[in-house]
């Protein structure tokens, strides 16, 4: 089995981990340094049961509902966790999606790279990176999550802005997390 490598050309699909996280979640100001759920967008696209729609209508639909619900802007985003499967038909549209939403880029990254593809617990696994990001404790020298990938982009693939090296912002407040699903389930949150 070899390793899971969203947008490069060398992808060959995902491989598959294990995983669990579970959020607590209140509508009580527990302190002001709280991380919070800011926003949330769904679609659901049902282009095909296994196929995502090639242009990525769908995920850009979630991540614009995502930014809305939230009340930020695509340049108040500082980090994406892309759902990056690996796959050539989603890290394809999913690269189109992105291009379409942040044209003037984001730092972003699959961590599938690192934890493989853990089907049902992933989108939670990938929330769970970003609140880990976010949060002063954990990531004091303010650590963007990385890619681990073999270097090679996809040359048919849009331009994103993969954080691949040890790269860190000080402005680290907010991030988005994107999950894709079978049948055209996409969901986009937005925590700060």
């Amino acid at each position: 089995v070899e390793p899971c490598r969203p947008f490069s050309g060398n992808r060959k699909g995902i491989t598959l981990g294990e995983a669990a996280a579970v959020f607590l979640m209140t509508r009580d100001d527990i302190s002001p340094s709280s991380l919070r759920l800011l926003g949330a967008g769904e679609s659901a696209d049902a282009h095909h049961m296994t196929a995502p729609d090639p242009e990525g209508k769908g995920a850009a639909l979630a991540m614009e509902r995502s930014l809305a619900d939230s009340g930020l802007s695509a340049g108040d985003i500082d980090y994406v966790n892309l759902h990056g499967t690996g796959t050539a038909l989603n890290d394809a549209m999913e690269s189109r999606a992105l291009s379409r939403i942040f044209p003037s880029g984001v730092p972003a990254s699959s961590t599938k790279s690192l934890t493989g593809h853990t089907l049902g617990a992933a989108g939670s696994l990938e929330l769970g990176i970003c609140w880990l990001a976010l949060s002063p404790a954990f990531n004091p020298d303010h650590l963007i999550p990385p890619q681990t990938w073999d270097g090679h982009p996809d040359p048919e693939l849009p331009e994103i802005d993969l954080v691949t090296e040890r790269r860190t912002s000080p402005a680290l407040s907010a991030c988005m997390s994107n999950s894709f699903a079978f049948g055209g389930c996409n969901v986009s949150l937005v925590i700060g």
